[in-house]
């Protein structure tokens, strides 16, 4: 089996904080977005995933070696390409051809999910679905009677179906998949100036491939500050059994309300910490009441009453009462 996530959009609703790490890197809960994805997808998965390829924009070096890790860290092979140019969905994907082969499970990295991907690899594709109360933001399917999808529609202005496709797709044949996507690229078929995932699947759908829903229990997103802290904090409850307070951490005189995480060689004195509050890696908190807040890595948080707040990595913030979203390398004083 192989997993092929497409990350190349950097997550400009969220800057500041993608201005310096792509959206899927971010970490939510102590752990980047696309970690916390590849884990729980490998988790249901009833075959070995020998590959994880990725597709990023322009992201630098250590982003690849970092995403190399992730794949590693799973006992898989990290595959590593890039799109050049933001020219849609399938373009995207196309851009890894050389990872489409056999068992294909395609993961946008753009959410966080609670579900169980368990799935018959058998059958000749799987297409996750939530029901939305809007549907014209999404793009949705149609299923009959033999819970088989009759249609694909990109975000349509008028009711189609509220069956909204989250982004997570599993293709038996992945070579058939690569077919479809070059074909869309070598005849210029766009939708809205782009080459769509969704017209690669309708033609594949024409030609007798059947396509059967999965269910998402619960979509999380990351799209903005309130949508990430709101992730955070339901990625706390749902791991409750990892570890949050690591040997290397100092806590002292300290009120810790759970879930919180508490990252590596992390400092914090004579705070009340939670419930939700995810601190990072070698950060410091002194002499602060801080809730539903991310605090990122090597911070220094002092003298402050934090609520529904985002702090990036090497912030120096002090003050009094506030609500804040902080982007990395900056210094704050209330």
């Amino acid at each position: 089996m192989k997993i092929i996530i497409p990350m190349a959009g950097r997550g400009s609703r969220l800057r500041p904080h993608t201005l310096t790490v792509p959206k899927p890197l971010y970490p939510v809960a102590g752990k980047p977005m696309v970690q916390r994805l590849v884990e729980d997808l490998t988790k249901s998965i009833r075959d070995d995933v020998d590959e994880v390829a990725f597709i990023i924009g322009d992201f630098g070096e250590q982003v690849k070696k970092d995403l190399i890790e992730v794949a590693n860290s799973i006992g898989a092979k990290g595959s590593v390409y890039t799109q050049d140019q933001p020219l849609g969905t399938a373009h995207a994907l196309l851009c890894a051809k050389d990872s489409l082969k056999g068992n294909c499970l395609v993961a946008f990295a753009d959410t966080l999910f609670k579900a169980d991907f368990t799935f018959n690899k058998e059958e000749d594709g799987m297409i996750w679905v939530q029901q939305v109360e809007d549907p014209s933001a999404f793009g949705v399917v149609k299923v009959n009677s033999d819970n088989v999808i009759t249609d694909f529609v990109e975000k349509s202005p008028t009711f189609v179906s509220d069956l909204a496709i989250v982004g997570i797709y599993y293709f038996r044949d992945g070579e058939n998949l690569r077919n479809e996507l070059q074909f869309l690229l070598d005849n210029d078929i766009k939708d809205r100036g782009e080459y769509q995932l969704t017209n690669a699947l309708e033609n594949m759908k024409q030609k007798g491939i059947k396509f059967r829903p999965g269910k998402i229990e619960e979509w999380l997103d990351c799209g903005n500050k309130d949508a990430v802290i709101y992730t955070n904090q339901r990625m706390l409850e749902l791991k409750k059994g990892e570890s949050s307070r690591p040997a290397s951490a100092t806590i002292e005189n300290t009120v810790i309300i759970e879930p919180c995480h508490i990252g590596e060689n992390a400092v914090v004195r004579n705070c009340i910490i939670g419930p939700h509050v995810s601190v990072g890696n070698n950060s410091t908190i002194v002499s602060s009441v801080i809730s539903n807040s991310v605090i990122q890595n090597e911070s220094t948080v002092k003298n402050v009453n934090l609520t529904n707040s985002m702090i990036g990595n090497f912030v120096e913030c002090s003050g009094k009462n506030a609500e804040l979203s902080i982007g990395d390398y900056s210094k704050f004083e209330l």
